[in-house]
């Protein structure tokens, strides 16, 4: 009896496997498919964002107003090289780490109330 189960195995194994290589390109063919639509979707876009937020920060200037990523809005008024000291009030100056801004606003655009 114990004979049984190693002949039944045998007899379940393919007989031979032609194309080999072929057989694992093919099996591997949809998981490279996959992950270059996925690369092209999702990846390189944010890398793309990733570059042009980097640019941004990179060319704050005096005068630029500036979002922070805690929300604060205000006018840089001095820039170092990982610092920037922006106004949010009248007279009220803070520092802010340069790569905790979020958005730089058009330095031209004026407020509605003044």
């Amino acid at each position: 009896m114990s004979n049984q189960p190693t002949l039944l195995m045998m007899q379940t194994a393919p007989a031979g496997q032609a194309g080999g290589t072929a057989g694992i390109l093919l099996g591997i063919l949809p998981w490279l498919l996959i992950f270059g639509i996925f690369y092209i979707l999702m990846i390189r876009p944010q890398q793309q964002r990733v570059k042009q937020h980097q640019a941004a920060i990179n060319a704050v200037k005096k005068g630029d107003e500036v979002i922070t990523g805690g929300g604060i809005r205000g006018r840089v008024t001095k820039v170092s090289d990982d610092e920037a000291e922006v106004e949010i009030a009248q007279g009220v100056k803070i520092r802010v780490i340069k790569s905790t801004i979020s958005n730089v606003l058009s330095p031209t655009g004026k407020p509605a109330n003044d």
